[in-house]
């Protein structure tokens, strides 16, 4: 009875020593968000409280951390997060898409723009022009087009939760 009383103590501390350091371990261990890692994520957007976009519940967007494909405000700030994470960022409109540019507005006689285009808040398209550009007004003479980003002079609030991090495939050879 005596030797089976000491097993008992040493097998109960014992398990005790592993419950206790089993989740340290497994956190020192956790893939977290780092420069050349793949990224998953979900995420909401909003403007002043008012959801524009989410893709919760759909297809996680995916990014390399490091890789210039999202707002790098964003990035710096998702940085160090593990899997299952979540983070809500605020970015003022100077580190989303910048504040709006007048001269990204222009006046272009109307014959010079397609007649079904000539519809106030129609997104257009342009070679060497990136991004969307909006039609703000139309006239009988001028159609005014703005191609600033949509979201330019907006604080953005990104509701955002990690899915997966991974090694980032390595680029073919050239």
């Amino acid at each position: 009875m005596f030797r089976f009383n000491r097993i008992f103590k040493f097998v109960s501390l014992l398990s005790l020593i592993i419950l206790t350091t089993a989740p340290a371990l497994a956190q020192e261990k956790a893939t977290v968000i780092e420069e050349g890692k793949l990224v998953s994520f979900t995420y909401i957007l909003s403007v002043d409280g008012d959801v524009l976009e989410s893709n919760t519940g759909k297809e996680p967007l995916s990014y390399i951390q490091g890789g210039d494909q999202i707002l790098p405000a964003l990035e710096t700030a998702l940085l160090g997060l593990p899997v299952g994470g979540r983070k809500v960022v605020n970015l003022d409109a100077a580190n989303a898409y910048g504040e709006p540019d007048p001269g990204r507005v222009q006046e272009v006689p109307l014959e010079q723009v397609p007649e079904s285009a000539r519809v106030v808040g129609m997104l257009l398209q342009s070679p060497g022009i990136p991004g969307p550009i909006q039609v703000v007004e139309v006239t009988d003479e001028i159609v005014v087009l703005d191609s600033n980003h949509p979201l330019a002079g907006k604080d953005l609030t990104f509701d955002v939760t990690i899915i997966a991090i991974e090694d980032a495939p390595t680029p073919p050879a050239t």
